[in-house]
């Protein structure tokens, strides 16, 4: 494999963005537990459109939105360790955040449905998520590889 197609740790541009974006998300759902970064933090639910803590005093957060970010995060530093499942990783999930954001939009506030819970912040962050993870699939493979299918292939 040539030096254009990886870094000085021997990974692919998308090895290291799926495990840059896992780091993030496990970041994200650790500073969900911590008060002061979580505003009303005695006010987490477990699940419920109730919750009223917000990270950073704005994402509505609960304990299940705080361990979905920790199971991503994990997600992604595994998937991390070849360039194929990196490639899947930030694509699926990508896709998974925007039917997501989809969905904040269309639920309502203050029904059971939504559980996760989702506020306005929350939906719009999802977007810029899914696209974010989805474009760096698909830029980063093919400028690592030259083609989608070797990517596919490693």
């Amino acid at each position: 494999m040539s030096t254009q197609t990886r870094g000085a740790t021997g990974e692919s541009p998308v090895q290291q963005a799926a495990k840059l974006v896992g780091v993030v998300f496990l970041l994200v759902g650790v500073l969900g537990f911590i008060p002061g970064i979580t505003t009303s933090y005695s006010a987490m639910e477990f699940a419920s459109h109730d919750s009223g803590a917000k990270l950073l005093g704005v994402f509505q957060v609960s304990v299940l939105h705080n361990l979905v970010h920790l199971a991503y995060g994990l997600a992604g530093l595994a998937l991390a360790r070849t360039a194929s499942a990196a490639y899947k990783y930030l694509l699926v999930g990508g896709a998974v955040y925007l039917v997501l954001w989809i969905y904040g939009l269309i639920v309502d506030r203050h029904s059971d449905a939504n559980f996760v819970p989702l506020n306005n912040a929350d939906d719009w962050l999802h977007f810029v998520l899914g696209l974010a993870m989805i474009g760096l699939a698909l830029v980063l493979a093919r400028r690592g590889s030259g083609t989608h299918e070797r990517v596919q292939n490693r």
